[in-house]
């Protein structure tokens, strides 16, 4: 049912500039031989900055998409951040590197369950998904330009919960994190207490409970960091279409953090 839930409300917020972003994204393939898969290629996208000086480095962000763009379709994951991050203005302003990977369908970014309102104890391991997901950024990270003082992490939804949980197992890898209507392991929250993190959420949120971004932001508190937070009176699911579109928020906040 929530499954249901998540593909409708994804599907009913599709942009028409889908296609003009694609044809940005360079298309990859990426070998993975883990978990239950034996050489298993997985589809994803590159984008690179307009022009790459030499001698200079950039940033990257990793984007992991919610559950309505999984597949094997190489495209639907570019949906919301990948279209926002490669408009001209963004382009111009931010230049970096952004990494799209896609999941697989049935498969999660963090095996948890979405609709409780009190997290659970994160699995031990990284789901297959989000194993492929780091190896790419590992991949990108030795073959291009990076600024490793400058890698980000964001996702929505499904890939909210995947941002929480690979920041709490690698808590010192971003230089931030923007967690956007999903949730995490609160047992986990000491870690992230020196990561810069914006996590976003709409009150009205019909999909994941608005409670799972309190209770992670609240943890992380408690345990002394200091975390951003912006709750949406009134929204629902798609909190990331302000979140992302919003030009003080959260693509200009993430691309200021550097690593000390």
């Amino acid at each position: 049912m929530l499954s249901s839930l998540l593909l409708s409300v994804v599907a009913l917020n599709m942009t028409a500039n889908l296609d003009d972003a694609a044809k940005l994204y360079e298309e990859h393939t990426y070998v993975y031989t883990g978990g239950d898969y034996k050489e298993e290629p997985f589809k994803w996208r590159l984008l690179k900055p307009e022009t790459i000086e030499p001698g200079k480095k950039y940033p990257v962000v990793l984007f992991l998409h919610g559950a309505g763009e999984r597949g094997d379709d190489n495209k639907n994951q570019l949906k919301y951040f990948g279209e926002t991050i490669a408009s001209p203005e963004n382009r111009q302003k931010f230049p970096c590197f952004v990494i799209a990977p896609q999941c697989r369908s049935g498969k999660k970014w963090a095996d948890v369950d979405w609709g409780r309102k009190n997290s659970e104890n994160a699995p031990k391991e990284p789901s297959d998904q989000a194993k492929v997901a780091l190896g790419i950024l590992d991949e990108v990270v030795k073959k291009y330009p990076i600024d490793e003082k400058r890698m980000y992490l964001t996702g929505l939804s499904m890939g909210g919960f995947g941002s929480w949980d690979i920041a709490c197992r690698y808590p010192d890898k971003f230089a931030a994190v923007v967690p956007i209507c999903g949730g995490g392991d609160e047992s986990q929250a000491a870690k992230l207490i020196k990561l810069p993190i914006w996590c976003f959420h709409g009150d009205a949120d019909p999909a994941v409970p608005v409670e799972r971004s309190r209770k992670m932001i609240a943890a992380i508190k408690a345990a002394g960091g200091e975390p951003k937070y912006t709750e949406y009176p009134g929204v629902g699911h798609n909190s990331w279409e302000k979140a992302y579109n919003d030009p003080h928020s959260a693509i200009p906040w993430m691309f200021e953090q550097k690593k000390k």
